[in-house]
């Protein structure tokens, strides 16, 4: 149970894509179970996203994948398949507060750029853009080529946050799992969910 007044039960939409960083995805969704403050999760893996589940978790298949990332199933998520466009996250009418995609690929950054929405992930995130919600993209890619740094400038400008999977190394991080979650709390943050334990650099 957080440690945070509930002013209002938050509506979340997850989105897994194809890059590596599966370990981000797993402890965001952790951490979003496990928030009071947040009633709903829409969750999204991509068809990429479960080969690099495999290849980096060794979690196989999409059967069953809530309870094999949590230990248990959680009754606040809802899955969907990525070509499910006629889902509740597919339309403006559905409220959801803030959609992150954790980590985002490159390509799925260029389709949600480009406005191509030919799947639920990119769907819902062209939902977020046109309905003004939050829609934050934790890119994963090295090094940066001119066309993604177009794609981000552009999604940026239709009112995405990029919010790229950097970890940080000023708290000390004990292993990769804290690393992880660390990120995930500045994500969360960053869309009014603040985390109990979060680290904050304290100056000298």
């Amino acid at each position: 149970m957080t440690e945070f007044t509930i002013s209002h039960s938050r509506n979340i939409t997850l989105a897994v894509t194809g890059a590596s960083g599966s370990i981000y995805a797993a402890e965001m969704l952790r951490a979003l179970a496990s928030d009071d403050r947040v009633a709903k999760i829409n969750f999204v893996v991509s068809d990429n996203s479960l080969r690099v589940f495999a290849e980096e978790l060794q979690i196989s298949g999409r059967n069953g994948l809530v309870e094999k990332l949590l230990g248990a199933p959680s009754p606040k998520i809802q899955q969907h398949p990525e070509g499910d466009i006629g889902a509740n996250i597919a339309s403006g009418s559905y409220p959801t507060d803030a959609m992150v995609i954790l980590p985002c690929s490159m390509g799925t950054l260029a389709a949600i750029a480009n406005g191509l929405a030919s799947n639920l992930i990119q769907r819902a995130a062209d939902v977020c853009l046109k309905e003004r919600r939050p829609l934050l993209l934790c890119v994963r890619e090295t090094p940066l080529n001119r066309i993604h740094l177009r794609n981000m400038q552009l999604a940026s400008d239709a009112g995405a946050v990029i919010f790229p999977v950097i970890p940080t190394l000023y708290n000390h991080p004990q292993n990769t799992t804290e690393m992880a979650r660390q990120f995930v709390d500045r994500v969360l943050a960053h869309i009014d969910l603040p985390q109990p334990g979060a680290y904050q650099w304290q100056p000298d």
